[in-house]
């Protein structure tokens, strides 16, 4: 195991990272923005660089800077969480080249699921189900590929993420301004303009399946987690396992994702998310993402692993810790965002009051205190508010005490919002899919 982990990110999971370094007896380097100084993994890292500004790109996106900083501390491996540069390939070949371990998978994983089209083929190939869809870009808004396909599709960023470059069109005269809305982000925010058409499954839920690539080329999957409640395709709440996915499709979603990180050689952790039609109880392939989760926590409940450490092991070619995995219980990820809780924007500002909710059965993990400053450089996540029960009408029933519990002052949060989808009949009872917010603000 290697003695020194450079964590290349900030905030909650920055902290989380260097949680698990240092329990290890790994020394935990942070990097930090201008904007960032006040933070808590700043003070709880055991040597923290200043990188530049509070603009992403003089600071956490620089990886001239990241690296100097990497060097300076003779840091031998290097985390980057996830966001900024945790799915860049360029910025892994270069911490590899230099000498240094790659906390990830390989470049080349990265670099194969990074573009959707190419994902999309791949899987294909490997018997992975798919959506039907275009196997290359679609330069135009082209009626009889859309056609082809079949109404509804939707318009997707072959380089994107994050929801960002997603629209749906249900027929010819919305497909014209969905692809060119999607284009435009995809160019903005990625670099990329390429456009693939999907078939778009009416009232789907997100269905993601968690896997590890292990050291000697095992793929082994953990379990999923349903991340369909979610606000402009960004996920806010998430749960495993899945209420709509029985053991039968469990089953088969998890040897599909096992063969999806094989065909590429998967290592370290991973999710490969998938569109479940809960009337046919079928999937198809969605994208797979190649790095740590923002709610790996859930997975970490019921299986009582620990993510981060065994990405670590997998990275230094070490065993693992486990030899079977049975998930037990249930567990539920709440999104905290410094944001309005009914339009769902942006809401920066000095935090007052911070006070987290206690319990055996809770874990928060947290990127701020009170004193801190949520600024506009950066997503909005605070933290993310777990809970844990037996079985989910237990973990409902903390989730209530939780989010009643959890006091934040200062900018607004989508706190209230999270008491107002607990009281949804159709969140209760788990019949929910990726339209549920939408159809609750409708109301």
């Amino acid at each position: 195991m290697f003695e020194s982990v450079l964590v290349a990110n900030r905030g909650e999971i920055a902290r989380r990272v260097i949680r698990t370094v240092r329990a290890l007896g790994i020394k935990a380097i942070a990097v930090y923005s201008e904007a960032d100084a006040d933070l808590p993994y700043v003070d709880e890292a055991d040597e923290a660089i200043l990188i530049g500004s509070a603009q992403p790109t003089q600071s956490y996106l620089d990886i001239d800077a990241v690296m100097e900083a990497a060097k300076r501390t003779n840091a031998q491996a290097i985390h980057p969480g996830y966001g900024f540069l945790a799915e860049n390939a360029g910025f892994a070949e270069r911490v590899i080249a230099e000498g240094m371990v790659w906390i990830g998978p390989p470049p080349e994983a990265i670099s194969a699921m990074g573009d959707k089209i190419n994902a999309r083929n791949l899987m294909e190939k490997a018997g992975v189900p798919v959506a039907s869809g275009t196997r290359e870009p679609v330069p135009d808004a082209d009626a009889a590929v859309a056609a082809g396909i079949g109404y509804p599709v939707m318009v997707k960023a072959a380089g994107g993420g994050g929801g960002i470059g997603m629209s749906v069109a249900r027929d010819e005269a919305e497909l014209r301004k969905a692809y060119d809305t999607a284009r435009t982000r995809a160019e903005r925010f990625f670099g990329n303009p390429d456009i693939l058409l999907e078939r778009y499954i009416e009232r789907a839920r997100h269905v993601e399946v968690q896997i590890l690539g292990l050291a000697d080329g095992t793929v082994v999957a953990l379990g999923e987690r349903d991340c369909s409640v979610q606000r402009r395709h960004q996920k806010i709440v998430e749960e495993t396992p899945s209420p709509g996915v029985g053991p039968e499709l469990r089953a088969r979603m998890l040897a599909a994702a096992v063969r999806a990180g094989e065909a590429v050689g998967y290592r370290g952790a991973g999710t490969v998310e998938c569109l479940v039609d809960p009337v046919a109880q079928d999937f198809v392939f969605l994208e797979m993402n190649t790095r740590l989760q923002v709610e790996h926590p859930i997975t970490e409940l019921v299986t009582g692993l620990d993510l981060v450490e065994q990405q670590l092991l997998i990275a230094a070619g070490e065993p693992v810790s486990f030899t079977t995995v049975e998930p037990r219980g249930h567990a539920i990820e709440f999104r905290v965002y410094a944001e309005d809780p009914k339009r769902f924007l942006p809401s920066p500002g000095s935090i007052t009051v911070w006070e987290e909710p206690v319990g055996d059965v809770i874990r928060v993990d947290s990127g701020y205190r009170a004193g801190n400053k949520v600024t506009p450089f950066y997503d909005p996540l605070l933290a993310k508010l777990c809970v844990y029960g037996p079985d989910r009408a237990q973990a409902l029933a903390a989730a209530r005490r939780a989010v009643e519990e959890f006091r934040i002052e200062g900018p607004k949060t989508n706190v209230p919002f999270f008491t107002e989808l607990l009281e949804d009949p159709d969140f209760a009872t788990g019949e929910y899919d990726t339209g549920l917010v939408d159809r609750m603000r409708a109301r």
